[in-house]
């Protein structure tokens, strides 16, 4: 039943997210020229003590109604928030000024209602999450560009090399995390029916050991096969649990990009608006992975339902799917109250939407999973799942990190 679920989700057009009155609604991605963000200079700082605890939520944000009122940051501001910190793996770590070019100032955008039902964080009661555990989801196109952070955290992929997480996976805001100086990606494979990894040359190996003698070769290829139903029939329910889980083949971290909005170092608070990073793999993968987007509104979101994978603590091992209606929104916030729980912050949300060009739809990541947070509503803390959009300022940010100039950048 799961499976078919899964099945009408991800390969029916639309699915039955999207009532009468919204097919009428233009759901689709539209390019639009995003403003210049240049590298000016890049200075050297003295290398983190990478001392600080992980924490999965920010202690207190800028609530819905707070961030109303909030005047709109400067140029300045804007380019100081962007500005962003380099570590690299041997534990240095540089600061590179930038400057914001061809920036539109836009109204403030009015948050708008989503989903009237609120309900509870985390998850309470019936647990609507998805353990993809069927090989013929989890190594495909959309859930094979989840992966998993040595830090604990979830990413996705967004390039052949790089990773975009949250920024809280690997920096409180004052430090680096322990554990973040040698981080590792961890990318889905699947596991072997017998546990093992498999030998290149196998067959050739046992022709060359069996020096020409066929019968003696075929002797040994059967006990082998008595042996190891012998394995397979003590083991039982174990073994059979066992396969089609995933396992994980973990890389090294060549460098990570903050912006300097949430690498404060002290001074000042950090800014949830600013809770997302760029890892760059030390090797570069083969995997599909998922392309990043402006995020809309949630008007322009069919059914106004946004997606994400990630790998919740409470699962050991599964890659967990969900999804679920936005409740409210800022100009660079999405609160929603999908069922989540430790150990998905940092995973990529997205949608799925009609390319411009053709009749077919494609998903692109408009938001990172910032996870379950603290907001001041009117001086009094209220709980919500947060995630970050991708504005058009941040799409050029990330687009700077990933081909390191802004020539590639011009439009999102």
């Amino acid at each position: 039943m799961e499976n078919m679920l899964l099945w009408l989700i991800f390969f029916t057009p639309g699915w039955t997210l999207i009532d009468g009155s919204e097919m009428e609604r233009d759901f689709t991605w539209h390019l639009r020229k995003l403003p210049r963000i240049v590298s000016e200079r890049t200075f050297h700082l003295t290398s983190p003590t990478f001392e600080a605890d992980a924490k999965m939520m920010v202690n207190t944000v800028c609530g819905i109604e707070c961030q109303k009122e909030l005047p709109t940051p400067s140029l300045s501001e804007l380019e100081d928030y962007l500005s962003y910190e380099t570590v690299f793996e041997n534990g240095t770590r540089t600061l590179t000024r930038v400057k914001v070019q061809d920036l539109v100032f836009e109204p403030t955008q009015n948050t708008t209602k989503g989903a009237s039902v609120r309900r509870k964080r985390q998850v309470y009661g019936t647990d609507s999450r998805f353990s993809i555990l069927d090989k013929r989801f989890l190594t495909n196109f959309p859930f094979s560009t989840a992966v998993k952070l040595s830090t604990g955290c979830s990413g996705i992929l967004i390039s052949p090399q790089h990773v975009l997480t949250a920024a809280h996976c690997v920096h409180d805001g004052k430090d680096y995390v322990k554990g973040s100086k040698k981080l590792r990606v961890g990318l889905l494979k699947m596991r072997n029916k017998s546990g093992g990894k498999k030998r290149r040359g196998s067959k050739r190996s046992r022709r060359e050991t069996s020096g020409g003698d066929q019968r003696e070769g075929t002797r040994e290829h059967l006990q082998d096969r008595v042996k190891s139903g012998r394995r397979r029939k003590q083991s039982g329910r174990g073994q059979r649990v066992s396969e089609g889980r995933p396992s994980f083949r973990w890389t090294r971290v060549k460098n990570t990009h903050i912006p300097k909005g949430w690498a404060r170092g002290g001074v000042g608070d950090a800014a949830l608006d600013y809770d997302y990073a760029l890892l760059e793999l030390k090797r570069a993968h083969k995997k599909k992975y998922m392309e990043l987007g402006i995020s809309p509104t949630i008007k322009k979101m069919p059914g106004g339902m946004i997606h994400f994978s990630g790998f919740d603590n409470d699962r050991a091992d599964q890659l967990v799917y969900r999804f679920c209606s936005v409740s409210d929104e800022s100009n660079d916030l999405l609160y929603q109250y999908c069922d989540a729980e430790s150990g998905s912050t940092g995973s990529g949300v997205y949608l799925r939407l009609k390319d411009p060009d053709k009749k077919n739809w494609k998903r692109k990541i408009i938001a990172i999973y910032s996870g379950h947070q603290w907001v001041d509503v009117h001086g009094v803390q209220k709980d919500y799942n947060v995630a970050v959009r991708i504005t058009p300022l941040k799409y050029a940010q990330i687009c700077l990190w990933i081909h390191g100039n802004d020539a590639n950048c011009a439009y999102g």
